[in-house]
């Protein structure tokens, strides 16, 4: 597809390019699409980091979903762009407010009393002690705490079995616990 009839193509007929196989439609339609679903980002996640971090994500998603001929509607790609946005979207706040209720029931108990160090010194001893953890018991607990990615995700990324992915991941915490109260 030329640039010049690229610019003149609606959004769903390139939508029905890219899913026909024409790579070319790929550039002029991430064009038009970004600043749409980073608008979208920051009137619902109020931080521009996040709204990029969103960008890339939904359309990362949207794209391989219509070349995949995952999409039933190709010509009504922008409003699939646009679900897809709600559900990340959605997905982030239940995570936030998961978390934000763990604080609340849990928060109290996480800071020894009297402790004097400072959160960034528990910090750089935590990035010292995951250092020393075997590569992939670090990738276990960065996929797992990090990430928030499931233990069978995990497994399929890995090439191990989720109940592998589980032990893995209880010894890297407990080697993380004996080196954080050590220092």
């Amino acid at each position: 597809m030329e640039t010049e009839s690229a610019s003149v193509a609606s959004d769903a007929d390139l939508a029905l390019l890219l899913a026909s196989g024409d790579s070319a439609a790929e550039p002029e339609l991430y064009r038009r699409l970004a600043p749409r679903v980073r608008l979208y980002g920051l009137r619902h996640l109020r931080d521009a980091a996040a709204a990029d971090d969103l960008v890339q994500d939904a359309l990362l998603m949207a794209f391989e979903m219509l070349r995949t001929g995952r999409v039933r509607e190709p010509e009504h790609f922008v409003s699939f762009v646009l679900g897809c946005c709600r559900r990340i979207v959605a997905g982030l706040h239940r995570g936030a407010e998961r978390r934000r209720g763990l604080l609340e029931r849990f928060g109290a108990g996480l800071a020894p009393a009297g402790n004097p160090e400072s959160p960034a010194m528990d910090l750089e001893r935590l990035v010292g002690c995951l250092g020393r953890l075997a590569e992939r018991e670090r990738s276990v607990v960065m996929m797992s705490f990090y990430a928030e990615t499931p233990s069978e995700q995990i497994a399929t990324e890995l090439g191990l079995s989720a109940g592998n992915v589980r032990v893995v991941r209880h010894r890297a915490i407990a080697r993380l616990r004996i080196c954080m109260e050590s220092q």
